[in-house]
């Protein structure tokens, strides 16, 4: 399963902060801690058989090869992101590589001052970053360090074991060839017996282990793996409605159409209405996710310094 895709404004090593818009997420993981301060809506976070919802100026932690699952409370959720890998800062914290929490909800575990420093220290972090002024991979590092310094004072973290990592590899290592499975064959038929045999595993067992960390059926992630598929195909548009419910694997028009109706509460066709012009939507072609420009970064940015809130439409 990958990591996020994100826009990358500078080269710090291991270190990425951008904006970002999101309606939906699939459930992912990736190797870097991930804080990240809503802005605008409410963010649910779906990881490990529970939800946290995150309301506007809260901060969110994930740790390290963590799987979650991003929704947006009735709307899109506007939020800055900040990725720190932690090798790059192990040579001064060797334990870093090793610690997890279980902790989702950051600012329920911080005192109004700390996520104060932290918002602000992203703030100039993202400036930093943007601007790629002389020397600023140093300014950047500093920023960071702070910051983890901060979030780990203040959460409840625990080291993991060898044992453990190794068994969370090997999950994250099983999560990948499933989408991959599941990217190659969506215009087919997914099976999951066919998975579970190419993981040497029975059904049973592959079923208990993707509602486990996919918190969903099999069937319940093919079918929205299709939905995405057809909302990204429509936005670019082009094609009938008939070709985009068979090229995503739907069996009937019917259950494509009910499937837009359960997600979006509309139809294939009105959903296209609502979509920006086929031009545009080749710049974005993930409709349930919005990322930003340097420009409209800055601009973001600005506004935040001065106390605007942010909204988006």
């Amino acid at each position: 399963m990958s990591e996020l895709e994100i826009i990358r404004h500078g080269q710090v090593n291991g270190v990425s902060i951008f904006f970002n818009t999101v309606e939906y997420r699939t459930p992912h993981f990736h190797p870097e801690w991930e804080l990240i301060w809503v802005l605008d809506g409410t963010l649910l976070v779906r990881s490990e058989q529970k939800e946290d919802a995150c309301d506007a100026d809260d901060l969110v932690v994930i740790s390290p090869k963590r799987i979650h699952e991003f929704f947006g409370k009735d709307r899109a959720v506007t939020f800055l992101c900040l990725q720190i890998a932690p090798q790059a800062f192990s040579y001064v914290f060797p334990p870093l590589e090793a610690l997890t929490t279980d902790a989702v909800r950051l600012s329920a575990h911080l005192d109004p001052g700390a996520s104060d420093e932290i918002r602000r220290s992203m703030c100039t972090l993202m400036r930093e970053y943007l601007s790629e002024m002389p020397f600023y991979e140093l300014r950047c590092a500093a920023c960071c360090a702070q910051i983890l310094q901060l979030v780990l004072t203040g959460l409840p973290v625990r080291q993991m074991h060898a044992g453990e990592i190794l068994l969370a590899d090997q999950r994250n290592a099983r999560l990948d060839r499933f989408l991959q499975y599941v990217e190659e064959h969506l215009a087919e038929q997914p099976s999951l017996s066919a998975f579970a045999g190419s993981e040497h595993c029975s059904v049973s067992y592959m079923s208990r282990f993707l509602r486990k960390n996919l918190n969903q059926s099999f069937q319940d992630f093919v079918t929205r793996m299709r939905f995405r598929r057809a909302c990204r195909l429509i936005a670019a548009g082009g094609k009938r409605m008939i070709d985009v419910c068979e090229e995503c694997g739907f069996s009937d028009y019917r259950y494509f159409s009910n499937c837009f109706k359960k997600y979006l509460g509309m139809t294939p066709e009105q959903y296209r209405r609502t979509r920006p012009s086929a031009a545009n939507a080749r710049r974005t072609p993930k409709p349930a996710e919005r990322f930003y420009s340097r420009e409209e970064s800055m601009a973001l940015l600005s506004r935040i310094e001065n106390g605007q809130k942010v909204k988006i439409v």
